[in-house]
């Protein structure tokens, strides 16, 4: 309204020539800002702020390394005890604590430890934490999430898991080869149908303790050296070369044509083991599945099908057994001086 003397809404009042009122102090706060920035370690959500706080609760449990924080593009979309880190990856991922601690006790050569923030600190993942210190195996931290995606649906991680790389395997031809250069009489063994990665690491152990100087896989239709083969395997693993064999009927074969005797393992073989007179030649063992046994061309290979003799009431052995009775008693066999000597 004309006259009324007062200003309009949002109109500012004049008090000499361009003069402003003041808020009469209450703006004040906000010019004096909000101090200095804080160091980017003190800042929780900041890298280096996770990197810091993990090294204090690392070295409060008693480690002299430091882990570190988390990188990109780290393997995500693994479940189990064991899975591959992700597509494309011949890496697995270990999860679980009792896994992570027997995979790293078992000595499998792992690229990465990861740790979840904030996790509880109990013994077994302050042993953990200790062997890959002592192994210069890199500690990552990661948060909860992240280490979710790494186990995977259904996966239960208890805040560790451990990146384990893909298993270099020999040539059995080179194996051979490394052998003969060693001056040594070959005892190799062969799985044929063997897909349970308990039994090829009961093998590697077994063979690893009675003297054999490697393991010969098939290309398809076997077991490989995963992580649960390195935990059976109780470090023979990292001893034992493992060679994979494109076709083992071709393979075994070219070890016959360099004086390689091939014995396949059978319940109804023709051969008994014990007294077995070609111990002290160069050997291949040749071990079939526990269902099927050996398949039909692996077993026209053989020059021998050689028997344990059990009791009636067992029907069978497992391959892992089967495959320790005989390398112990060829062992033996190679061990006991022949007449004359």
């Amino acid at each position: 309204m004309k006259g009324s003397g007062k200003p309009r809404a949002g109109a500012v009042r004049k008090a000499g020539k361009n003069k402003q009122v003041g808020t009469g102090g209450h703006g004040r706060k906000s010019l004096e800002g909000k101090g200095p920035t804080p160091k980017a370690e003190d800042r929780a959500w900041h890298p280096a702020g996770q990197r810091k706080a993990a090294q204090e609760r690392y070295a409060a449990s008693g480690g002299k390394g430091k882990p570190g924080g988390r990188v990109a593009g780290q393997p995500r979309g693994a479940s189990g005890a064991s899975r591959r880190a992700k597509s494309g990856d011949e890496s697995e991922i270990v999860t679980g604590r009792n896994s992570v601690v027997e995979a790293l006790r078992a000595r499998i050569p792992a690229t990465t430890l990861y740790v979840a923030a904030r996790v509880e600190m109990d013994d077994r993942v302050k042993e953990a934490m200790k062997i890959a210190t002592s192994r210069s195996i890199p500690i990552l931290e990661v948060m909860r999430p992240e280490l979710d995606r790494l186990a995977g649906e259904g996966g239960v991680h208890q805040g560790l898991a451990l990146k384990v790389p893909p298993y270099e395997y020999a040539h059995p031809i080179e194996l051979l080869d490394q052998v003969l250069a060693r001056d040594e009489t070959p005892l190799l063994v062969a799985l044929d149908g063997v897909t349970d990665p308990r039994n090829l690491g009961a093998i590697l152990r077994s063979t690893g303790a009675f003297g054999g100087q490697g393991v010969i896989v098939p290309q398809r239709r076997s077991v490989g050296v995963n992580s649960a083969a390195w935990k059976t395997s109780a470090g023979a693993a990292a001893r034992v070369p493992v060679a994979m064999a494109p076709n083992l009927t071709q393979t075994l074969k070219a070890l016959k044509e360099r004086g390689v005797f091939v014995l396949g393992l059978d319940g109804d073989g023709d051969v008994s083991l014990p007294g077995l007179t070609w111990a002290d030649r160069p050997i291949v063992i040749v071990v079939g599945s526990e269902g099927k046994g050996l398949s039909r061309l692996v077993a026209e290979t053989c020059d021998a099908i050689v028997a344990i003799p059990i009791e009636s009431s067992t029907e069978s052995l497992n391959a892992g057994i089967a495959a320790s009775v005989t390398l112990y008693e060829i062992s033996k066999l190679r061990a006991t001086p022949s007449p004359g000597e």
